[in-house]
């Protein structure tokens, strides 16, 4: 990620640890991170992990999109890459994302909030999707729905795979942070 993007990430990360009075450290225990590291995410310095991020809107109990509604281009790592493409303000939230992955990827995610589920529907290439116990394959065009707050999977084979990802939280009583650019 470019420094831009990195000090904007940072930024939401720090106003969002505020407003839920977290310290530093406190949400750095919480998501499996040490605090130096955290401290250079919110400072724009460090090179979070999509998964990080993740576990990162977890523990602030925000949705994904949250963190990285002003970064405008895709977010990658390790043949995978994610770009929100927008965010609903209803209850419950949707945010919907574009999603490309690489041939002979495995993309392993960890539970997302609580009542979070997906629906993928594949654009191109062949993909094996789903929660780790009952992993679907999609055929281009076809939808598939899981619970998104267990461990999930999105596995290719040769070849590319292009996907449009729904995911919608279960209905809150949060209301949408205004985050800085």
């Amino acid at each position: 990620m470019n420094k831009p993007i990195l000090g904007s990430l940072g930024r939401n990360i720090q106003k969002l640890r505020m407003a839920k009075a977290l310290s530093l450290s406190q949400l750095a225990l919480d998501a499996g991170l040490a605090k130096s590291n955290l401290s250079r995410i919110e400072q724009g310095d460090g090179n979070p992990t999509l998964e990080t991020i993740w576990r990162l809107a977890v523990q602030l109990d925000v949705p994904f999109g949250d963190l990285v509604a002003s970064v405008e281009s895709p977010l990658g790592e390790n043949g995978v890459q994610v770009r929100l493409i927008d965010q609903g303000d209803d209850n419950p939230r949707v945010d919907v994302y574009w999603m490309s992955c690489a041939p002979n990827t495995i993309k392993q995610s960890e539970p997302h909030i609580a009542g979070t589920t997906e629906a993928i529907t594949l654009i191109s290439g062949k993909l094996l999707a789903g929660e780790n116990d009952d992993l679907r394959y999609l055929d281009i065009g076809k939808t598939h729905t899981f619970a998104a707050d267990v461990p999930h999977r999105y596995q290719t084979d040769d070849s590319w795979a292009t996907l449009m990802m729904v995911i919608t939280y279960a209905k809150q009583e949060y209301a949408k942070q205004e985050l800085q650019p």
